[in-house]
């Protein structure tokens, strides 16, 4: 990615100016997300890699989708921790390029995968004899890579046009990481067909996958509400409880964020809307699948009890040979 005009070779984030005391505070409450963001959903990958309960197809989309949210949220945060502990606000062209670039990247993937998480659901609920023929281990393979290759040319050409833009200055983003808005909007010449492009680029993904989804949700709720037994209704629900809450945080703040003109764009609630969306939505999806999942829930169970076993054996082992030494 080459820039036609290099009178900006640096970008600088304002981030969240504040005091140093409430700097510090900030640094380690977005940590602590942080954290919780990268073992939760790790967890997630390798409870279900490992545990035969949760080869289904279900838990192999959820799989992939915490896999992405890891490296969504990756893309911004350290940047952001950077920035309170160090003061470092500066990024490169083509850091600022690379991280707009990822960002929308695992966004676009994540929001087709919800839509194929959704129709997951619908075949589970609504043809449940045809299931596993229907969602077999390689079409489900098919759909990841359909749903990266889609994300990657829905955002290759904008980045494209956006990276070789006349930036001339000023170089200040009123933000915490390269969004491409505030990004646009420092460039010297006229962006609105730009802006229009993005807006329909955003809007045929955004709505696209939500479309799929709210259909999907109310074939299936349709399908439930025919059931006859009080039982098997709150059965076939909660398999999608727990989606049903992620689709409806991740695609409202998106929503709120890409799916408008830049005359709507006001930067401070930009900023709050995009650390929610980036820092904390990520850190409550492995507690949103888990508490709802009782597979999840017995397999983390039994991973642990496998785990304390083991280290009480291996306390054993270590006594023994001290008492015979």
């Amino acid at each position: 990615m080459s820039n036609t005009n290099l009178s900006v070779q640096e970008f600088f984030l304002v981030g969240f100016p504040s005091d140093p005391s409430t700097q510090l505070l900030l640094f380690f409450l977005i940590l602590a997300n942080y954290l919780i963001t990268l073992s939760g959903n790790s967890v997630i990958i390798f409870i279900t890699l490992s545990d035969h309960r949760l080869q289904s197809p279900m838990y192999f989309f959820l799989r992939n989708f915490s896999f992405v949210e890891i490296w969504f949220t990756t893309v911004t945060v350290p940047k952001l921790l950077a920035g309170f502990l160090l003061g470092s606000h500066s990024i490169t062209f083509a850091g600022c390029m690379a991280q707009c670039y990822f960002y929308f990247l695992f966004g676009a993937t994540e929001f087709i995968l919800l839509g194929v998480m959704s129709f997951d659901r619908y075949q589970a609920v609504c043809n449940p004899l045809r299931y596993p023929a229907l969602m077999t281990g390689k079409f489900c393979l098919k759909l990841v890579c359909g749903a990266w290759v889609a994300a990657f040319f829905n955002i290759l050409g904008p980045l494209i046009i956006v990276t070789n833009l006349p930036y001339c200055g000023p170089n200040v983003i009123n933000h915490f990481f390269c969004d491409r808005t505030p990004l646009v909007n420092l460039a010297c010449t006229n962006i609105e067909w730009v802006e229009n492009m993005n807006l329909v680029l955003a809007g045929v993904l955004i709505l696209g996958s939500l479309v799929l989804t709210v259909i999907s949700y109310g074939l299936i709720t349709a399908a439930v509400l025919r059931i006859p037994s009080r039982q098997g209704r709150h059965k076939a629900f909660s398999t999608c409880a727990s989606h049903m809450v992620v689709v409806t945080i991740v695609y409202g703040s998106h929503i709120f964020m890409h799916v408008r003109t830049t005359h709507t764009y006001t930067e401070r609630v930009d900023k709050v809307v995009a650390l929610m969306t980036s820092v904390v939505a990520p850190s409550l999806n492995p507690f949103i699948y888990t508490l709802r999942n009782e597979k999840v829930k017995e397999a983390l169970r039994d991973a642990a009890r496998k785990r304390g076993l083991f280290c009480n054996e291996e306390l054993k082992g270590n006594k023994k040979d001290f008492h015979t030494m």
